[in-house]
């Protein structure tokens, strides 16, 4: 994709400008106690993940691409993410929340200078405006990661959002079939794809059926009721130690109060609604569900298919809809809303197959370790993807109501470790097609 230079400069600003504007939102909408908190020790405090954002700026912006003289190079080691994990965060030097803010402020109005002349060629950090996407893309995965410690702090609710639209009242079937043959999985050409999504290669995925929706919060109560959490045969070995240790028997942020389930949401407490997604949920959850099912997860081949591959045309595209950028008409993005749409929301956003709520809603688990592609190259710096390879995490895909578009395609890869629950997480479920389905 190529784009005229301003456009591009036009893209990048507004890209790090909305950044900017929900990052303000989610720091000044609690007191200083709130924010220099740790409110789980999965999480940072949110103070600290404000510096990191405009220390990664200053760093890759402001020096890198700038050539300026560092600001706060002091600072580099205290939001190191890599040098301090988050458990030890509270105890490092911290900037103040009035410093941090002054901080980040001072570095995004050197960096607005820098992208005003900055040549946006001559080099694959340049090129296309990629260093300035990618800070845009950084800042937004920290403000999700913000709004989950919103979910995690107690006390009244800080946050509101208007509800997601209704669900439209068209009859879906519950799945589809996907068919079977080669697609154009990743992306060669997506200007501010990240090192992971990288490089476009051909797969051969099997025929497969899909949810044409995620699992539903209605559904997954039926796997709870029917003694899911209780027996050991649904679960992978890990899972099931999971849940004798913590004692798990449903989501988390549920909990029963008589003859219903309520839900915890950002300082409210309410009914689970049985029509939204479930949310919430680890891979081994969603693992022990499908099995309870018949079904299993996704591969993360099958999840891509799934939402790029368009039978009539043969090609990929960047969207289940289409190759336009997501409008609040496609998917449930950029905490639009506070909470996941119901199950079959969206019509305008599915693929071409008639699957709906691939991008926004929830992040999907998938089957698929954390893998390079084929010809992977590490770029910018390999502790964004390569150090994270393995065995140790899951793929999640798709995007959730808290990821912004920006953070957010048909090729985009996130992982976690399978343990992991306060993440805005649920999952849909496929099978194997019958043999006799036909190939395409």
């Amino acid at each position: 994709m190529t784009l005229d230079p301003e456009l591009l400069r036009e893209r990048a600003a507004s890209a790090l400008l909305a950044a900017r504007d929900r990052t303000r939102l989610l720091t000044t909408c609690v007191e200083h106690p709130d924010l220099v908190a740790q409110h789980s020790p999965l999480m940072s405090p949110l103070v600290w993940d404000l510096a990191h954002i405009g220390n990664q700026e200053e760093q890759w912006l402001l020096r890198t691409v700038g050539g300026r003289d560092a600001l706060r190079p002091d600072i580099d080691s205290v939001y190191d993410a890599f040098e301090h994990p988050r458990s030890e965060r509270p105890s490092l030097p911290l900037l103040a929340p009035d410093e941090a803010h002054g901080y980040v402020a001072e570095v995004r109005g050197r960096v607005l200078d820098i992208l005003e002349s900055a040549p946006l060629h001559g080099g694959p950090l340049l090129d296309s405006g990629f260093a300035f996407g990618m800070i845009a893309q950084h800042e937004q995965q920290h403000d999700e990661t913000m709004l989950i410690t919103h979910q995690l702090r107690t006390g009244p609710a800080v946050l509101t959002a208007p509800e997601p639209p209704p669900a439209p009242d068209d009859l879906l079937p519950a799945e589809v079939l996907v068919p079977g043959g080669p697609f154009a999985m990743g992306t060669s050409t997506e200007p501010w794809a990240l090192d992971n999504e990288r490089p476009a290669h051909r797969r051969l995925v099997p025929a497969f059926l899909i949810d044409t929706t995620p699992v539903s919060n209605g559904a997954y109560q039926r796997f709870i009721e029917a003694g899911g959490y209780e027996e050991r045969r649904w679960w992978a070995e890990a899972g099931w130690a999971m849940v004798q240790e913590h004692k798990l028997r449903a989501p988390l942020f549920w909990k029963r109060d008589g003859g219903q389930w309520l839900r915890r949401r950002f300082g409210v407490t309410e009914p689970v609604p049985p029509d939204e997604p479930v949310l919430h949920v680890s891979w081994y959850e969603a693992d022990a569900y499908a099995r309870w099912a018949g079904r299993r997860l996704p591969t993360e081949a099958e999840w891509e298919k799934a939402a790029r591959h368009d039978p009539a045309t043969g090609r990929s595209r960047r969207y289940p809809w289409g190759d336009e950028d997501p409008t609040p008409a496609h998917a449930n993005l950029g905490q639009r809303h506070l909470r996941p749409a119901p199950v079959g929301s969206y019509p305008d956003g599915q693929s071409p197959l008639g699957i709906r709520q691939l991008i926004g809603d929830v992040w999907e688990w998938t089957a698929s370790d954390f893998l390079p592609y084929p010809g992977f190259a590490a770029f910018p710096y390999r502790e964004y993807s390569e150090v994270f390879f393995g065995d140790g995490h899951k793929v999640l895909r798709g995007g959730s109501f808290g990821v912004d578009p920006v953070a957010c395609r048909g090729t985009f890869r996130n992982w976690d470790l399978p343990v992991r629950r306060q993440i805005f997480a649920g999952f849909r479920t496929a099978r194997d097609a019958d043999p006799a389905a036909v190939d395409a």
